[in-house]
């Protein structure tokens, strides 16, 4: 059993790799070769120095993505097969700190050691190609104590956790994957509750929309589709990036509606009016709620069959460890899944999309669905969006459809 499952795990990482390094340069060849003409559908409303910006831009995050897939396929080959992780865990024992004090120490020492080879291709990210297309507004410093802070509030948070789940592990008994799930649903809906009022007020300053004749537009809006807000917030995502966006955030009647300062300064009103309406659709259509459904089902599902590998000895020795523990358990477990359910996520892909349509048909029945093409058009074209994706690409990875084919749909939702 030690050797099939290590020889499937080895394929299931190679396999991985070449669909992604397979897909990346298909899309890099698909907009490359449409890179010379704006799409007939856009040819009125961007340049064709606008459309070369976004497929550079786009061709460029594609290339840094398949260095870094190329990065992170070795670094798991390393951590598992290649003995790096039982090299630490045995360094680690040695301090006699007791199975959770133990745990607790790899987890942190392996979080440092991905975080620190990561780093490098988040600063080319920021600092290159952001920068090089004009986005990045962040300072090196900026940069710094965001990353101290998130570690911070990280630490704060996620260790207590962990120690928690790693108790259970060792005392709840046969069940304790049903304990584990239920603590982690239970953290994941507070954290949606206290995000908005304690976390992200420590990384961007929320104002209150102090534009009169939009905050009236916009409550009309909510009054018409029955959507009770805690109020609509301006964030300063320009300090940050010139990329514009707007979100909701919390649940029940601690929502909250966020736009990026950047979008109110991208779209007029009316447009603005269409965006919110779709991020209502969201809402009114329940995709949120089937959203953290399905993820909470998922989560269980991978902690039963975690439970069913706990105790199983081919599965540490496979994966390159000699001593198994509860801990060792978790991080094998999270860095061997990705390696099989990869070729699942045109799946999600595809569900994402399918909300998308149904938000952008709702919009379309609570404003005026051209409003909302147009402010399609302007994000697309502001935030450097290819117009011109490859469809495998796409209907692998995106959350939304492709631009062509999202405003044709709402033109077809026009009343």
């Amino acid at each position: 059993m030690t050797e099939a499952f290590r020889y499937l795990f080895l394929g299931a990482l190679a396999l991985t790799l070449i669909l992604k390094l397979w897909l990346g340069l298909r899309h890099i060849r698909h907009i490359a070769r449409h890179r010379a003409r704006v799409p007939a559908e856009f040819a009125d409303a961007i340049t064709l120095q606008q459309h070369q910006h976004a497929a550079d831009y786009s061709m460029a995050k594609t290339r840094l993505g398949l260095l870094s897939s190329c990065i992170d396929t070795a670094l798991i080959a390393g951590l598992t097969l290649g003995g790096a992780l039982d090299w630490l865990a045995r360094q680690i024992s040695g301090l006699a700190l007791g199975e959770i004090g133990s745990g607790l120490l790899l987890v942190v020492a392996l979080t440092l050691l991905t975080s620190a080879i990561s780093l490098p291709i988040s600063l080319y990210s920021t600092f290159r190609i952001e920068a090089r297309f004009g986005f990045n507004k962040m300072t090196l410093t900026m940069f710094v104590l965001d990353a101290i802070k998130g570690s911070a509030i990280g630490a704060l948070i996620g260790l207590p956790l962990l120690a928690l789940v790693l108790w259970l592990m060792a005392q709840a008994g046969p069940l304790w994957w049903l304990w584990v799930w239920l603590v982690w649903s239970a953290f994941q809906l507070l954290m949606v509750a206290l995000y908005p009022t304690l976390i992200a007020p420590l990384f961007n300053r929320f104002q209150p929309l102090e534009d009169l004749a939009l905050k009236q537009r916009i409550e009309a809006l909510l009054a018409r589709t029955g959507f009770t807000s805690q109020g609509v917030f301006v964030m300063d995502g320009s300090r940050r990036s010139s990329h514009g966006n707007a979100y909701f955030t919390g649940f029940g009647s601690a929502k909250r509606i966020v736009f990026f300062d950047t979008l109110l300064k991208q779209l007029s009103a009316e447009e603005i009016e269409a965006v919110l309406a779709h991020e209502l659709g969201h809402f009114k259509r329940k995709h949120i709620v089937k959203r953290i459904g399905f993820a909470f089902a998922l989560s269980l599902g991978f902690l039963f069959i975690l439970g069913q590998l706990l105790h199983a000895g081919w599965f540490y020795q496979a994966l390159g460890v000699s001593t198994p523990s509860t801990a060792m358990a978790l991080i094998l477990f999270f860095l061997a899944v990705p390696a099989f359910t990869f070729p699942l996520t045109p799946l999600s892909s595809l569900l994402s999309r399918r909300h998308e349509y149904e938000a952008d048909e709702f919009a379309a029945s609570q404003s005026d669905a051209h409003h909302l093409v147009a402010a399609l058009v302007k994000l697309y074209r502001d935030n450097a969006s290819t117009l011109t994706p490859d469809p495998l690409h796409s209907a692998f990875y995106d959350s939304h459809p492709p631009a062509s084919l999202r405003i044709a749909h709402l033109q077809g939702a026009r009343p």
